[in-house]
């Protein structure tokens, strides 16, 4: 089983995917404890470091580039200093950024975490800044982003939608792209955050227990409501299949045609920290299903790839690399 999988690395490389949705940008403060402020109880910093990484969708973009896919990074930047750090960490891994369009009017998403320490003292997060545009796109931009897809997907072998909820994903960018998807038999995915009913017609849906929860209003308790949920859904957006990430107890992939497949999780070494894995999820299998892998066959593959980012601390990418290791 694990020569198939290694075996797969190969075949995705080179795979061309248009991911489409809120990018982010993870800005990171570092400072160390000077002293009390004497304006107000709180501890005065010297800023020791500022680093951005890539976020949101993003993230998704990243992972698939260091996978070793082509990646086409579309969406909403502002024109400020988190835009271009953004596009940087993007382009570092070899990523395309010319669909990412920078309106001047509204910010790059941005969330902010300031991170304290000292000599004798461990470095931790004492807050988070998150910053974004509460309006909705312009028509100019969404004709824009309309303009460069349509010219895009006829290049590409998969397409993720990856909704974190901040409205770069129209409802005539969705609807334009999920058609041509199955007009051309493009495999396709979304990872929607709060909104997930509108997706009908999607190629696979990726969520998180929770989320999917969420999505059916009601608590999953055992394997056997779960699954319950997930053929809901299923069978509510038309779909080819549903990917339910679980944290220590793996994943679920529920398919049309009924084949469910449960899948533990490959390593249970310690967790770091879950931030992001589910972005690397979504890049493995969309690289696997582009490269006409069987889908049970991309989640066990997405499965281990996530297995390496949750051993990262902060939002992590796994490379190809990285991948042939884990599973020697």
């Amino acid at each position: 089983m694990k020569e198939e999988l290694a075996g797969i690395i190969d075949e995705i490389q080179g795979k061309r995917i248009l991911v489409i949705g809120d990018m982010v940008a993870d800005i990171y403060l570092e400072g160390r404890i000077s002293r009390i402020s004497r304006e107000a109880p709180v501890l005065v910093l010297q800023q020791a470091g500022e680093k951005i990484i890539a976020g949101g969708a993003a993230n998704v973009v990243n992972n698939v580039a260091t996978l070793g896919g082509q990646a086409f990074a579309v969406g909403l930047l502002g024109l400020d200093n988190a835009a271009k750090g953004l596009k940087a960490a993007l382009e570092k891994n070899g990523a395309h950024t010319d669909g990412l369009f920078c309106d001047e009017k509204r910010p790059t998403i941005a969330k902010t975490r300031v991170i304290a320490g000292g000599r004798a003292t461990v470095s931790q997060q004492i807050v988070r800044i998150d910053r974004e545009s509460d309006e909705p796109m312009t028509a100019a931009f969404e004709q824009l982003l309309l303009q460069y897809v349509k010219g895009l997907l006829p290049q590409v072998d998969g397409v993720v939608l990856s909704d974190y909820g901040s409205g770069t994903i129209t409802e005539a960018l969705q609807a334009m792209i999920i058609s041509y998807c199955r007009e051309y038999n493009i495999p396709s995915m979304v990872d929607s955050r709060y909104d997930i009913h509108r997706f009908k017609n999607i190629g696979y849906v990726k969520q998180n227990d929770a989320e999917l929860a969420a999505a059916v209003g009601r608590s999953l308790p055992d394997d056997e409501s779960l699954f319950t949920a997930g053929q809901e859904l299923l069978t509510e957006l038309a779909a080819d299949g549903v990917l339910i990430t679980r944290g220590e107890k793996g994943m679920v992939l529920l398919e049309k045609d009924g084949a469910i497949h449960d899948i533990p999780v490959a390593d249970k070494s310690e967790v770091f920290d879950v931030s992001g894995a589910g972005d690397t999820c979504v890049a493995t299998v969309i690289l696997a299903l582009a490269a006409g892998v069987e889908p049970a066959r991309a989640a066990e593959l997405s499965n281990v790839a996530s297995g390496i980012a949750v051993r990262k601390l902060g939002t992590a990418t796994v490379s190809g690399e990285e991948l042939r290791r884990a599973l020697r």
